[in-house]
């Protein structure tokens, strides 16, 4: 259940940040549009989950497990982009990067915070 609930948080995540660029963009923010920009990145983090999971046998709801979520999500979602023609402007990667570090690693940090209170 902990890991659907973190596998669904990271994804709702990913589409709040597709849908404020959007925005921010003047562009439709409608699921399709959302989901247009969203797909190479939500490819991006179930790789960074697999490979948590399994390849380094961590556990992706926690900080150390995140990491490889995070980094995935942006390098395989910005190489996705880059394939299917759409941009990746240097600016795009910074602020990618630290917004979906921010949220991605950012609830783990919470989850961190309050599981260390309870013990």
């Amino acid at each position: 259940m902990r890991i659907a609930l973190g596998l669904a948080l990271d994804a709702a995540l990913i589409c709040l940040f597709a849908a404020i660029g959007r925005r921010n963009h003047g562009e439709t923010g409608a699921l399709l549009a959302v989901a247009t920009t969203a797909w190479p990145f939500l490819i991006g983090m179930t790789v960074g989950w697999l490979l948590a999971l399994f390849a380094l046998r961590a556990d992706p709801v926690r900080l150390r497990g995140g990491i490889p979520v995070w980094l995935s999500t942006v390098a395989i979602g910005m190489v996705l982009r880059t394939l299917t023609g759409s941009g990746t402007a240097f600016s795009f990667i910074v602020v990618a990067t630290l917004f979906l570090g921010a949220v991605l690693m950012g609830w783990r940090a919470v989850g961190s915070l309050i599981a260390g209170a309870r013990s």
